[in-house]
């Protein structure tokens, strides 16, 4: 898959809040497992100039918890690199630290919580009955097979509908968060404004006319 076509099927699919409604009643129990809470910047770094205090404080308070445990962290790990592989350009997925973006995310935009982990359920318990194991433990044909199924919504079978969702969001989330990031600006080569160089207006058009540029204007105006 190359990467660089996911910008055009960004928009592919959509949330959808009904992936495996189950999955939202995960035990509180597990917080002992989780990783500790992604901090894309301090909070000193985030308070620059045009920051309001409450959303200084609101970023403080999102980077204060850990959402996602450490074996789900794991499992967006693998599934963003699918999507984003390291290759000859630049860096993959977790290079550029899609899954603490995504962390980051579903703190910050709660209505993700559910999709994602549910999806994220989802995605293990599809590898439990094929392969007996969970995604993140699976041989990376294993993978494919499963991603390979959820992909491509227009091919995708019925049954297969809330991994289509679950992997449209992650797509989404992935690109996003790879290409705002440092290495995903430089991957695909956006050099962002840059200044004009004006030489003036042409000879043939300023004989046309019967004027010409003063050497204080060619020199200061009009020459490089």
């Amino acid at each position: 898959m190359d990467r660089r076509k996911y910008l055009k099927i960004i928009g592919v699919g959509s949330v959808s809040s009904s992936i495996l409604l189950d999955a939202c009643k995960l035990s509180d129990k597990k917080t002992e497992e989780a990783t500790p809470a992604a901090t894309p910047s301090s909070a000193d770094a985030a308070a620059g100039p045009a920051r309001q205090p409450q959303e200084i404080e609101h970023y403080k308070n999102v980077i204060s918890t850990t959402f996602f445990t450490a074996h789900e962290m794991a499992t967006i790990a693998v599934l963003t690199d699918i999507i984003i592989p390291k290759d000859e350009v630049s860096g993959s997925a977790t290079d550029a630290k899609v899954p603490d973006f995504i962390e980051f995310i579903v703190k910050d935009m709660p209505d993700y919580q559910i999709p994602v982990r549910g999806g994220l359920r989802w995605l293990d318990r599809e590898t439990q009955l094929r392969f007996q194991k969970n995604f993140k433990d699976c041989s990376h044909e294993e993978r494919i097979q499963v991603v390979d199924d959820i992909a491509y919504p227009r091919k995708a079978k019925p049954s297969m509908s809330q991994g289509v969702s679950f992997f449209s969001t992650m797509r989404d989330l992935t690109c996003t968060g790879f290409y705002t990031s440092k290495m995903g600006i430089e991957d695909i080569g956006y050099a962002g404004n840059q200044p004009n160089q004006w030489n003036g207006v042409p000879d043939d058009v300023l004989k046309q006319y019967g004027i010409a540029y003063t050497e204080k204007e060619m020199k200061e105006c009009a020459s490089y």
